[in-house]
């Protein structure tokens, strides 16, 4: 039975109505601070923590609830004679209810506080009651999320005022997964943002699960999207999804990879990003949306189907109509207009994510890969290169055409598996080859579906004539920027840094091919 409860929220959501059913049964309602007045100020009658343990709050309200009198009140097993006669010979009363929400840690770092302020705000006594209530859950019913207050309500409801096992247990599962998430967004602020630490010694990962997917990479596979506990950025995960069926983890895993390298173009020119398995199949820029859509669909519109599109400028009828022209999964955008929205409404199926303002592609950040017996943390790829980076190696030195090619290339390149090499011209893709074990045959893919778009628009030559080709990684033989020359490429950027660079180089003099050094790889596994 619930006869005693403890409430000391920072989040007085809810706290109205629970104080309410909970002096309804006669519930005598104990609490700290800023709670008690407000359960005072909604006509309850409670009594204060400095009342129940004879000594006053203290230290700024430090020191309030550490005490044997609360401690001992939720920590006692009640059928053991020893406990029972503690409790006894020091006055000490049980507490069957906990309600608990910890200090807002990191909404006070997210607005930017002093350091003085954060640390104020690092919650002691309330974690300390919330473990004590959670450990002793056979006897002590605990919450620490508002959103749990009308289950618990109908617990008390349905049970005449006490509450069952199961739901003890699994409030204290969830306890303790509120202290762990609170703990380790502690840690993580005094790793990265006070100590300036990239790899701390202890990695705290704590994220909550938002919903269940239908299944993994494959049917047989179980599947859940988690939120990170504490600040973040907004992506894919925070997208708002206008319609369409639920998404799977593969929808989820080719949008991210969409968004992340239409991000890439934010702020610049109407860009469109066609993603199938992660890799782009298609990337352009062009005067306006749909020209982009058109030039990236071409590139290579046989991978395109069943694919993801991502566009960096809010969505427009015209090229909403022609999206919904192919299979289309999922398509993604900062914003979409009425007559955008009307097209995809035809389509049940095709999911619209609107994410708002675009992510930032340089961005810092951690990531992490589950390994056997292991993890593998990095710090994202967020570095860049400008003209002033590049530098010519070649007699030939490249035109400001293919200067500007050869950066449209490279920045598409660092978004493909490895190993990668992307054909572009005049911002649009000409080929993409990903993912090969050689550098040659991701070269001779490329230009093969550069040949298989221009026979299929009847197109005089193929893109890749005249064009610009990137590599994420330097070319440890000749041969693969040998098929680049070969379907008719004529300026190259890549990092550079091979044993062999002088026969690359050699060779790229005597193709007449215009070739830039920069210094940065790109591997993408």
């Amino acid at each position: 039975m619930i006869r005693r409860a403890l409430l000391s929220v920072s989040d007085k959501a809810g706290l109205a109505d629970l104080g309410r059913a909970l002096a309804a049964r006669g519930v005598e309602l104990v609490s700290t601070g800023g709670t008690a007045k407000a359960l005072r100020d909604a006509g309850f009658a409670v009594m204060d923590i400095s009342d129940l343990t004879g000594f006053p709050e203290m230290m700024d309200g430090r020191v309030k609830t550490l005490h044997p009198k609360v401690h001992g009140g939720l920590l006692a097993v009640r059928d053991n004679p020893e406990h029972a006669a503690a409790m006894a010979d020091h006055d000490i009363g049980a507490i069957d209810l906990v309600v608990v929400n910890l200090y807002p840690f990191a909404q006070t770092v997210a607005k930017g506080a002093s350091r003085d302020e954060i640390i104020e705000n690092i919650d002691i006594g309330g974690p300390s009651m919330v473990r004590s209530a959670a450990k002793n859950h056979a006897y002590v019913t605990i919450l620490t999320d508002p959103a749990d207050y009308p289950a618990f309500l109908a617990e008390l409801d349905a049970r005449d005022g006490s509450s069952g096992y199961d739901f003890r247990k699994l409030m204290a599962a969830r306890a303790y997964s509120a202290t762990a998430a609170y703990d380790a967004m502690i840690s993580q602020w005094f790793a990265f943002a006070d100590q300036q630490q990239v790899f701390p010694e202890t990695l705290a990962i704590t994220a909550r699960r938002a919903e269940e997917l239908r299944y993994g990479e494959n049917p047989h596979q179980r599947a859940a999207l988690y939120l990170p506990v504490g600040p973040h950025g907004r992506g894919i995960a925070q997208a708002e999804q206008l319609q369409g069926k639920a998404l799977s983890y593969n929808n989820y895993n080719d949008a991210d990879a969409a968004l992340e390298l239409v991000s890439e173009f934010r702020g610049g020119a109407p860009a469109v990003v066609i993603v199938k398995h992660a890799n782009p199949c298609g990337v352009a820029q062009g005067t306006s949306l749909l020209d982009a859509w058109q030039g990236a669909l071409q590139c290579d519109d046989v991978s395109a189907f069943g694919g993801i599109v991502a566009v960096n400028v809010p969505l427009d009828g015209p090229t909403a109509e022609a999206i919904c022209e192919i299979f289309t999964e999922v398509v993604v955008a900062p914003a979409a207009d009425d007559a955008a929205r009307a097209a995809f409404a035809k389509k049940k199926n095709l999911r619209l994510l609107l994410t708002g303002e675009l992510p930032d592609p340089r961005r810092a950040g951690l990531l992490v890969k589950p390994i056997t017996g292991g993890l593998l943390a990095q710090s994202r790829d967020n570095g860049a290169i400008t003209l002033a980076d590049l530098k010519v190696v070649t007699k030939r030195a490249p035109t400001e055409q293919e200067l500007k090619d050869c950066l449209f290339a490279w920045t598409v390149a660092r978004h493909v598996k490895s190993n990668a090499i992307v054909y572009a011209r005049d911002g649009i893709t000409a080929g993409i080859g990903a993912g090969q074990m050689n550098r040659r045959d991701s070269s001779r893919i490329a230009a093969m579906k550069a040949a298989e778009a221009a026979e299929k628009f009847g197109w005089a030559a193929s893109r890749t004539v005249g064009s610009a080709v990137a590599s994420d990684a330097f070319f440890p033989f000749a041969d693969g920027l040998l098929a680049a020359a070969a379907a008719g490429a004529t300026a190259v950027i890549q990092p550079g840094g091979s044993i062999r660079d002088d026969d690359v180089i050699a060779a790229a003099d005597e193709a007449g091919l215009a070739m830039v050094f920069t210094g940065m790889r790109h591997f993408r596994h």
